[in-house]
C-alpha cells in the first residue's frame, strides 16, 4: 500500500509540473502575440522582405547625323524556381513531359553542354527543390527570344518556374570611334571618362525598386511590388560620323606607317565651335593603337612653331611690325644669354616678317619678341591671356589633365631667355585644342568660339535642353592685324618656300595654316643628341576665302619614325581629312552644270559616243545626236528630251586642257593620260571638278587632280 501511494504521488507531481510548464508556454505565447506581436512582425518582414534597386535604362549618345555612338543593350540572366507550384503539380507531370525536349533545345542554343548534361542538371535541381537556381547568365536578346519559345518555358513563369532577370550592358557600336571622347560607362561611375562621365547624372536616370522575399536560402521577386525606374536622358553630340570616320582613318594610317607614339586630330566647325570629330590614338606595348588617352583635350605640351601665330598677332596688333617689316635671321642661328636658337634651314639673313612666318624661322620670332617685349613682358603675356591660352578651353567634357601653363614674370622659372623661347613655342604648355581655338578665331574673322560637343539633351525624342554657339572673345585683334595674319597663314601653303607648300598646295581648294615641329625630350632625359624626339603639328582651316572647318593634327613621333617634320606627318593627315570633307560637304554644294536649259531633271554626263548610244538603246530612251562627227559627246536633258552634243574636245590639240567634268574615270583617264598628264584621283563615280581649267595650256608630265563623286 505504501508503495502504491509513493508511485501515485510521483505521477501527480509530474502531471502538475507538466501542466504548469504548459501554462507557462501558453502564457508566453499569449504575451508574445499580444504584447510583442507588432515588434516580431516587423522583424519578420525585415528578414524576409527586402527592396533591391532596379537600375534605370541608361540614356544613349548619338552623333549629330543621327547615328548611335553609345547605348545600352539588354542582357538576360536565367533562373529556375524548382519549387514553383505549377511545375510540381500532379506529381511533376509537366516537368517530366518536357525535360527531354527542353534539354535538347538548351544544348542546341548555348552549345556549352550536351542535352544529357542539361537533363541531369535540371533533374537534380527539381529533386533538391532549389529556389532561384542560376541556369545561365548574360544571354543576348536573340538568345532570349529563342529561349522563351522553348518547351516548358513558353508556359510562363508560374507553370515552368523559369525566371528571366533583365539588366543592361553598355556598348559602343563603332568600337574605336571617338571612344575616349564619348567615354566608357563602368559599374563604378567614378571611373567613367568623356561624355559618359560629364553627363553621367542625366544619362543614368533614377533607379527603381524591386521587392524580394527571402525563402529557402535565396531572394525571390514579389510580383506587383516593383517601383519602376525613370530612364536616363539621351544626348545628341556635335560629332559627324563621316568626318569622324575619315579623321580616325587618316590619323591611324599615319601613326601605323610612321611608327608614331601617340597623336590626335580635331575637326571644328569654324562659325560655331562645334567639334565635328576628335581622334586620339596611343601605341600599346603589342604595337597596336587604341584610344587610351584624350591627347587633344587632356594633355598640354610645348607646341613648337604653331605657337608663332600668337606671337605674330601680338607683334602686328601692337604696331611694332607689319608683315613687310625686315628682320635679320643671322644665318639661322642666334644665342640668347648662352642658349642657342636655331632654324631648320641655315644661311638665311634678311627677310620680311611674312617670309619669316611661312619659312618658320625660330630666330626671327625670337629676335622680334625679345626686342619688343623683353623689357615689357606683361604686354606680351596679356595678349596670350586674351587668346585664353592660360585658361581651360571650356569644352563640355571632363578631362583628367590638360591645364595650360603660360609663364609670367612672377613665376620662379622666369628667366632672361623666357620671352625668346616662348615666342617660338617653348616654355609654355597648351593642348592642341587651345591652339585650334586660336586658329579657328582667325578663320572666324576674329571671333573666338567656345568648343563644344553636345547639341541637345533629349527625353523620349523631345528636346529638354539645346546648346547654342557661344562667343568667348568678340575680337582677338584689330581687323587690319587679322588681314595680315590671314595672308601669312595662306602663304605657308601657297608660297613656293612655305613649309606646307610641298604637301598641301596641290589641292582643289585653298588651305591656310601653320606647320610645327617641336623637339621633345625622350623619357625626360633632356634635349641632348640621341634623346630628342619630335612632335609634328599642322593647324589650319579651309577653304581660305570662306573657311568652313578648322583642323588640328598633333602627332608625337618615335625614334623609329621615318618622317618627323610637321608638314610630312601632320600635314598629310590634315590634307587627307580636308580633301574628304571638301568633297562631301563643301564642293558638292557648289556644283553647277552650265549650258543646260531650265529643267527640274537637269543632268550632264560625258563620254564616248558609242557608249552613250549603247546606254540609251539598252534603256529604250529616246534621244537625238546633234553632232555629225567626233568620238566624244555630252549627254544633256533639254526640254524633257535627251540630247547628245559635241563637248568641244573632238580634235582638241594635245597641248590644250579638255573639259572632263561629267565623265567617268575610265574616259577621263583615257583623255588625260594620252596627253602625257599625271592624274591624281579623289573619290568615286564621275568627275565633278578638275584642278586645271578647261582650255588652259598643259604640258607633258603635268599633274592634274580630279574630284569624283
Amino acid at each position: 500500500m505504501e508503495i502504491k501511494k509513493d508511485i501515485l504521488w510521483r505521477v501527480y507531481l509530474c502531471f502538475i509540473g507538466i501542466a504548469f510548464l504548459g501554462l507557462c508556454v501558453l502564457g508566453r505565447a499569449f504575451y508574445v502575440q499580444q504584447a510583442e506581436g507588432e515588434f516580431w512582425l516587423d522583424v519578420s518582414k525585415k528578414d524576409h522582405l527586402k527592396y533591391f534597386p532596379v537600375e534605370a535604362e541608361r540614356g544613349s549618345i548619338y552623333s549629330e547625323d543621327g547615328n548611335m555612338l553609345s547605348t545600352s543593350v539588354p542582357i538576360f540572366d536565367v533562373f529556375v524556381d524548382f519549387s514553383a507550384d505549377g511545375l510540381r503539380a500532379k506529381g511533376g507531370k509537366r516537368f517530366k513531359e518536357n525535360i527531354d525536349s527542353l534539354s535538347i533545345c538548351l544544348a542546341n542554343l548555348f552549345k556549352d553542354k550536351t542535352h544529357l548534361q542539361y537533363k541531369k542538371e535540371l533533374q537534380l535541381g527539381y529533386k533538391e527543390r532549389l529556389r532561384y537556381y542560376s541556369l545561365k547568365k548574360k544571354i543576348s536578346f536573340d538568345e532570349y527570344c529563342q529561349l522563351r519559345n522553348f518547351p516548358l518555358v513558353k508556359l510562363g513563369k508560374n507553370k515552368s518556374g523559369f525566371i528571366i532577370d533583365t539588366r543592361d550592358k553598355r556598348i559602343n557600336p563603332y568600337v574605336l570611334f571617338a571612344n575616349r571622347t564619348i567615354g566608357l560607362s563602368r559599374e563604378n561611375s567614378k571611373k567613367n571618362v568623356g561624355l559618359e562621365l560629364t553627363y553621367d547624372s542625366l544619362l543614368r536616370g533614377v533607379s527603381g525598386q524591386r521587392l524580394m522575399r527571402y525563402a529557402a536560402g535565396t531572394y525571390l521577386p514579389v510580383d506587383g511590388a516593383d517601383l519602376d525606374p525613370i530612364n536616363g536622358k539621351d544626348i545628341v553630340t556635335t560629332l559627324d560620323t563621316y568626318i569622324q570616320d575619315v579623321t580616325q582613318s587618316a590619323l591611324m594610317k599615319m601613326m601605323v606607317n610612321n611608327n608614331s607614339t601617340h597623336g590626335t586630330a580635331i575637326v571644328m566647325e569654324v562659325a560655331t565651335g562645334k567639334i565635328k570629330a576628335i581622334a586620339n590614338l596611343g601605341k600599346q606595348p603589342d604595337g597596336s593603337y587604341i584610344e587610351d588617352l584624350n591627347y587633344g583635350i587632356g594633355r598640354a605640351t610645348e607646341p613648337g612653331s604653331i605657337f608663332k601665330l600668337a606671337t605674330l598677332i601680338s607683334l602686328l596688333d601692337d604696331g611694332y611690325v607689319t608683315q613687310n617689316s625686315i628682320v635679320d635671321c643671322e644665318g639661322g642661328v642666334k644665342k640668347f644669354y648662352g642658349l642657342r636658337i636655331k632654324d631648320s634651314h641655315l644661311g638665311e639673313h634678311e627677310m620680311t616678317v611674312k617670309e619669316a612666318f611661312f619659312k618658320s624661322s625660330n630666330v626671327a620670332f625670337a629676335k622680334l619678341a625679345y626686342e619688343y617685349y623683353n623689357n615689357q613682358p606683361d604686354q606680351f603675356i596679356s595678349h596670350l591671356q586674351k587668346f585664353r591660352l592660360n585658361q581651360m578651353t571650356g569644352i563640355d567634357i571632363v578631362a583628367s589633365s590638360g591645364k595650360p601653363t603660360i609663364k609670367t614674370p612672377k613665376n620662379r622659372s622666369w628667366s632672361k631667355t623666357t620671352i625668346p623661347f616662348m615666342a617660338h613655342g617653348y616654355e609654355e604648355l597648351v593642348t592642341p585644342l587651345h591652339m585650334l581655338m586660336l586658329y579657328n578665331a582667325v578663320a572666324n574673322d576674329g571671333k573666338m568660339m567656345r568648343p563644344y560637343l553636345v547639341n541637345t539633351i533629349k527625353e523620349y525624342g523631345v528636346d529638354l535642353k539645346k546648346f547654342n554657339p557661344e562667343i568667348l572673345v568678340q575680337k582677338i585683334c584689330k581687323d587690319a592685324t587679322l588681314a595680315q595674319v590671314k595672308e601669312c597663314l595662306k602663304a605657308v601653303v601657297d608660297s613656293a618656300h612655305g613649309t606646307g607648300h610641298r604637301i598641301l598646295f596641290d589641292s582643289l581648294y585653298s588651305i591656310s595654316g601653320k606647320t610645327g615641329t617641336a623637339v621633345s625630350a625622350l623619357d625626360n632625359k633632356g634635349y641632348n643628341k640621341g634623346n630628342k624626339i619630335y612632335q609634328a603639328s599642322f593647324i589650319g582651316y579651309f577653304p581660305s576665302e570662306s573657311p568652313k572647318y578648322s583642323i588640328a593634327v598633333v602627332i608625337q613621333n618615335s625614334r623609329e619614325s621615318k618622317f618627323i617634320y610637321g608638314a610630312d606627318v601632320a600635314g598629310r593627315v590634315f590634307k587627307e581629312i580636308s580633301d574628304r570633307i571638301y568633297g562631301r560637304y563643301i564642293h558638292n554644294n557648289k556644283i553647277k552644270f552650265a549650258g543646260l536649259l531650265t529643267d527640274s531633271a537637269a543632268y550632264r554626263y560625258a563620254g564616248m559616243m558609242k557608249d552613250l548610244n549603247a546606254i540609251f538603246s539598252f534603256m529604250k530612251m529616246n534621244y537625238y545626236d546633234s553632232s555629225v562627227s567626233g568620238t566624244w559627246r555630252n549627254a544633256q536633258m533639254v526640254a524633257n528630251s535627251s540630247a547628245l552634243v559635241s563637248p568641244g574636245i573632238n580634235g582638241l590639240p594635245a597641248s590644250i586642257m579638255p573639259d572632263v567634268v561629267g565623265m567617268g574615270l575610265k574616259d577621263a583617264l583615257y583623255l588625260l593620260e594620252n596627253r602625257g598628264m599625271k592624274v591624281s584621283i579623289l573619290g568615286k563615280g564621275k568627275v565633278i571638278s578638275q584642278s586645271l581649267a578647261a582650255g588652259s595650256t598643259v604640258s607633258n608630265g603635268q599633274k592634274i587632280n580630279l574630284m569624283l563623286n
